[in-house]
């Protein structure tokens, strides 16, 4: 097929952490435009809708189902660009966050192919905000911590023996596989009673959380069936979270007292 006659581009977009809502102004501007989207497994399919003309193709990753291979999506997003000129790569969270996102740039821009990076709002402070979680807090936590939990290797990140041993919170992306793992540092750090919370689909109506301490927390994680995708938070900043119900009954409430006191529709596009 006749490739396109513009000049190509490839614009990493971040989705955000799971709510459409929470996608930026700048990405739905990207979106409009695209005349193709290259989506990952995390996207919210709903923030599709901001590119209804454009193609778009499913590329995401799950543990044990990859639609397709990192080297197979570095080369759709080439030959996309040449096909179609100004495409968008959707990716959940923030692109730069554990996204392969500057692999992909990297690979795209040796094939002379401009490349350029909308953020999204990451998941690892979005998800515990969401639930009344700051992963920063006077006089409680001077810092926090970011760290994957299964590295290229498979293996669980040995960042995470560092972090057991610092006052930080910790938040550990993709490490429900080694949760059992983890809890085990932490107790040999003498932390079974660190408060620690898991949430999973984050910010979305399907969420689920599971909180409790070090010591209690695979098996409430067993008590209430949680899976991937799911963030873990750990740190003395758990104390203050709320339940998912009482956030998103709070959440819809405030909305309502906004558009009806603004005398505004809400924003559903």
């Amino acid at each position: 097929m006749k490739e396109a006659d513009v000049q190509p581009k490839v614009t990493l977009v971040g989705a955000g952490p799971g709510d459409p809502d929470l996608l930026t102004l700048k990405a739905v501007k990207a979106l409009k435009k695209a005349k193709a989207v290259l989506y990952d497994a995390l996207v919210n399919e709903d923030i599709l809708e901001h590119a209804p003309d454009a193609v778009k193709l499913y590329i995401g990753k799950r543990k044990g189902n990859h639609s397709y291979t990192q080297d197979e999506i570095n080369d759709l997003l080439v030959s996309y660009a040449k096909k179609y000129g100004k495409i968008v790569r959707l990716k959940g969270g923030d692109p730069f966050v554990f996204g392969r996102g500057k692999e992909e740039t990297d690979y795209l821009e040796h094939f002379g192919i401009k490349t350029a990076i909308i953020p999204g709002i990451t998941s690892a402070i979005a998800v515990p905000a969401s639930v009344g979680i700051p992963v920063t807090q006077r006089r409680v936590s001077e810092s926090f911590w970011v760290i994957t939990g299964t590295t290229s290797s498979r293996a669980l990140s040995n960042d995470v023996k560092l972090a057991a041993q610092s006052t930080a919170t910790v938040i550990i992306l993709m490490g429900m596989s080694k949760l059992s793992e983890i809890a085990e540092i932490y107790k040999a750090n003498n932390r079974a009673d660190m408060p620690i919370a898991i949430i999973q689909n984050g910010t979305k109506e399907e969420a689920k959380q599971a909180v409790g301490t070090i010591a209690t927390i695979v098996h409430l994680v067993k008590e209430k069936q949680l899976s991937s995708p799911a963030i873990i938070i750990i740190g003395e900043v758990v104390n203050g979270h709320k339940s998912l119900l009482t956030y998103f009954n709070e959440q819809f409430m405030e909305d309502d007292f906004i558009y009806q006191n603004l005398d505004i529709e809400p924003i559903t596009q």
